[in-house]
């Protein structure tokens, strides 16, 4: 168990945006950050990072917390192991318990299948380093590919012994679970119940996500002998989703980030001498088809990607799906081949960091552009196949979301392909039309289901809600009614709740400096709140203040009660943030903020609050008097009903007096 201060210094060392900027791609807009939501699939940017509240917020899946929820959220963490990743990132010592590998391991299946695979890492360097087998074979092996020392360590390389059983042993002797050996695919278990290691004698390439850890291995064979295959890699598991992961973003995303660009290639290879080279924004599909999931993993960081080919035509149209995959998720998408017999690792070995970056800014080339090329290439004069590639090439362009960006590939196809622009227009409209009508149709059926009518009936406007009681021909039903007051003041609610977390230990300039809480709390003395959450957080700042105390943002935004913090976010985030063009020297133009006048909104907030239930109280008056037939019973509802009317008028009245938004 971590150490409560411990935790304390974590929370004040952790920076939201440094913590969520490893993750995601963020742009400043006015006083927050923005980028691609990393828990949902979207192509506007809907995700804010408040830096002054140390707070993230996605706009579009509701997705809000803060350095720890982030990191727990995003690698499905548990809270320990969440701190224990950010107290790395900030150096800070974390004292603990030791545990022995058994009672790690049945701990949590999740977390220990992870302490396994990064365990059998350990095992492999160390085998590599350490062994007379593993530098006679895997490091020369390494060493003659032309990987220096500090990159073999970088990417955690190892080998794997030729023995059966050497892994499988040792993990034993440590404690380990051999059901968790066998479901990592670490071992493989035969039908006759005997087991052995999966990865023997291989070099290693560790898989890591995007925190570091290491989700699962590709080991390649060093023998000649073609029945034996060339890459064994780790099978799926809970930890492991190949089609979810890239191998090397956890080394390329800072430079990702820094380039605006990221370099697809195929193998680990490739990207391991990319970084020898000094081109670090690069990644590996590592052989598998491309997928949504990984195209989704490179949109946190850009919108731009490269992909490295070594010249095999084959190779090259195979992969042509794959690239309108990244079109269709927005993604700005380049093609570079090398020399026939090159692929990215030979030529960066061949030529040498600053020729390989030359020949990578030289030499790229758009990816409608390069389809419409190799597809003409392929189709020769024969005209019915040059029909066949103005069809693919249109399919590609209408699969781009930005109706400009598609036009100037349009123009520019027109001329390649040697037909005019209108005709591609045309088939451009005819591709898109059938793609709305189809969304359209299923968007129709599902609004067809549940649809409701939510009119009034005939033409006359909606009643008057503050006539006279008894006059209730023309009153609102409650079904209507009730509802509507119920969610104002729902609203109200979590107004006030808003301002005693954003403002609580802020001085009232007006009311002699006390604490803004204590005003808030002094005009709510009659008033009690209807919605459990929002009782909740009252309940706790009553708490603090009998202890002579204020809780802080902070506290709510951490609190153990999920619900708690969730609210807290929300109330904290805003989609909205002035312009920097604003409040500047230049125009002299100066917009009023909440805190210039924050009387203003407590004070109405207040006043809004007590009219909503004085607006309730009146509305249940109305009904009680529908079937109340006792002379003096009706006498006392409607001497109430117009104290009622009074206040109402008064909490007007004093609304009228001041600016609310």
């Amino acid at each position: 168990m971590i150490k409560q201060e411990t935790i304390g210094k974590i929370l004040d060392a952790a920076r939201i945006e440094e913590v969520v900027g490893d993750f995601v791609d963020l742009k400043k807009r006015g006083t927050s950050l923005i980028g691609v939501c990393p828990f949902h699939n979207e192509k506007t940017p809907s995700f804010h990072v408040s830096v002054s509240k140390g707070i993230y917020k996605c706009f579009g899946c509701g997705a809000g917390g803060d350095a720890v929820r982030f990191v727990m959220e995003l690698e499905k963490y548990s809270y320990p192991e969440a701190l224990r990743y950010l107290a790395q990132k900030y150096n800070i010592e974390v004292e603990e318990i030791e545990r022995s590998p058994e009672q790690v391991a049945a701990s949590d299946k999740r977390e220990s299948l992870l302490i396994i695979t990064n365990w059998a890492a350990k095992f492999f360097r160390e085998r590599l380093w350490d062994t007379e087998d593993g530098q006679a074979i895997g490091l020369s092996y390494f060493r003659e590919r032309g990987y220096r020392d500090d990159i073999i360590k970088k990417f955690e390389l190892g080998y794997s012994p030729e023995a059966w059983e050497a892994l499988f042993e040792e993990a034993i002797k440590g404690g380990f679970s051999e059901e968790f050996l066998e479901e990592t695919g670490l071992i493989v278990r035969k039908d006759d119940g005997k087991r052995y290691d999966r990865f023997r004698g291989r070099v290693m390439f560790p898989i890591h996500n995007l925190t570091g850890r290491v989700l699962g291995f590709g080991g390649r064979t060093l023998k000649t002998d073609k029945k034996v295959p060339k890459y064994v890699n780790s099978p799926e598991s809970l930890i492991y989703h190949k089609s979810d992961v890239l191998y090397g973003l956890y080394f390329a995303k800072k430079a990702i980030i820094e380039q605006d660009n990221c370099f697809l290639v195929e193998g680990y290879a490739d990207v391991i001498s990319m970084h020898q080279a000094g081109v670090e924004n690069v990644v590996a599909s590592s052989g598998t088809s491309l997928t949504t999931g990984q195209i989704r993993l490179i949109a946190r960081f850009t919108r731009n990607v490269t992909i490295l080919y070594d010249g095999d035509a084959a190779g090259i149209k195979a992969s042509l799906r794959g690239m309108d995959m990244l079109l269709e998720e927005g993604m700005n998408v380049k093609v570079l081949l090398f020399p026939d017999g090159d692929d990215p690792d030979s030529f960066a070995m061949k030529h040498g960091a600053s020729l390989f970056k030359q020949y990578i800014a030289e030499n790229s080339k758009d990816f409608i552009f390069y389809k419409t090329d190799i597809l003409l290439k392929d189709a020769g004069n024969d005209p019915v196949k040059r029909a066949g590639v103005i069809h693919d090439v249109v399919d590609s362009i209408a699969l781009i979301p930005d109706d400009i960006k598609a036009s100037v590939f349009i123009r520019e196809c027109s001329r390649l392909l040697d037909i005019e622009e209108r005709l591609l227009i045309a088939e451009l409209n005819k591709q898109k039309l059938q793609a709305f009508k189809k969304s359209q149709k299923s968007a129709d059926s599902a609004a067809t289901s549940s649809q409701v009518n939510t009119s009034y009936g005939g033409d006359e406007p909606p009643p008057d809600l503050f006539m006279d009681p008894r006059d209730e021909t023309e009153v609102s039903s409650t079904d209507e009614l009730v509802p509507a007051i119920s969610q104002s003041i729902a609203l109200q609610e979590r107004e006030i709740i808003r301002l005693l977390i954003n403002y609580g230990q802020t001085p009232a300039k007006w009311e002699q400096d006390y604490p803004i809480a204590f005003v808030l709390f002094a005009g709510l003395q009659d008033i009690e709140f209807a919605d459990p959450l929002c009782q909740k957080i009252i309940s706790i700042y009553l708490e603090f203040i009998e202890r002579e105390e204020l809780p802080d943002e902070r506290f709510f935004i951490t609190h153990g009660d999920r619900e708690i913090a969730d609210l807290a976010i929300s109330l904290l985030s805003s989609p909205y943030s002035l312009s920097p063009n604003w409040n500047d020297e230049k125009r002299k133009i100066y917009v009023a903020q909440e805190t210039d006048n924050l009387k203003n909104a407590v004070l109405g907030a207040l006043y809004r609050i007590k009219k909503r239930k004085v607006e309730q109280n009146m509305q249940e008056i109305r009904e009680t008097l529908k079937v109340e037939h006792n002379e003096a019973n009706l006498e006392i509802l409607m001497d109430k009903y117009q104290k009622l009317k009074m206040m109402e008028k008064e909490l007007t009245g004093f609304l009228g007096t001041v600016i609310v938004k």
